[in-house]
């Protein structure tokens, strides 16, 4: 039987950093926050609540700098986005092979399927789940946890992404996962983290996933 498997968006699937870091330098102008563009690349993947604290937002001003960040990404930075190459071509071999594909994201929920609509990408998968846009829900462990409810009876799964949070995330839940090198994380912290293998391309990672149904057999 195929595991199921669950793939994070940004950083894997799609490369959302322009948009993101776009948006993320915008909001922190507004609290006279410089910073590299190359340190933005941080804000790829996690809540932005954690990634605008860390990056000094103050507490009782962290939810006018997600709703100033987002004024940006919702009509002009969700675009500003396109797909990793090979990637359309893995989901449709997957797909085509029998594997179970769905979405976990700390992403919006509704802005991720607004961006896999856009790009022809929302058809490989059962379920895209993501984050609330009240933050009731928006960390990695708790996306996957709603994944899993809704994916009842998948059996086994295995987690594809390219942070050390995914790699965590999908650990409180047992899940093991493949860390993707292409996206915005390190490739040492993956593995520091747990992460099954890091791998280079979509092609590698298809032969991965063979590789852990071998294994299983």
């Amino acid at each position: 039987m195929h595991p199921a498997l669950f793939f994070d968006l940004d950083g894997t699937l799609t490369d959302s950093g322009p948009g993101i870091m776009n948006c993320a330098q915008l909001a922190l102008e507004a609290y006279g926050i410089q910073a590299p563009r190359e340190a933005l690349r941080a804000f790829v993947g996690p809540p932005l609540r954690v990634s605008f604290a860390r990056f000094g937002v103050p507490e009782g001003e962290l939810e006018h700098a997600i709703a100033r960040f987002r004024g940006r990404y919702q009509t002009v930075g969700k675009f500003e986005n396109f797909p990793y190459p090979g990637i359309p071509g893995l989901l449709e071999q997957l797909q085509q092979e029998g594997f179970p594909l769905y979405v976990a994201t700390s992403k919006p929920e509704v802005t991720a399927k607004e961006i896999l609509s856009h790009f022809h990408l929302d058809g490989y998968f059962l379920e895209i789940c993501g984050a609330t846009m009240d933050s009731s829900r928006e960390n990695k462990a708790d996306v996957i946890a709603y994944l899993l409810d809704k994916a009842a009876g998948a059996g086994h799964v295995l987690m594809i992404g390219d942070t050390d949070y995914d790699v965590l995330g999908a650990a409180a839940h047992g899940i093991p996962t493949i860390g993707v090198s292409w996206g915005y994380g390190d490739v040492h912290s993956m593995e520091a983290a747990g992460a099954l293998a890091v791998v280079d391309t979509p092609q590698a990672l298809y032969t991965q996933v063979c590789a852990g149904i071998s294994r299983q057999k």
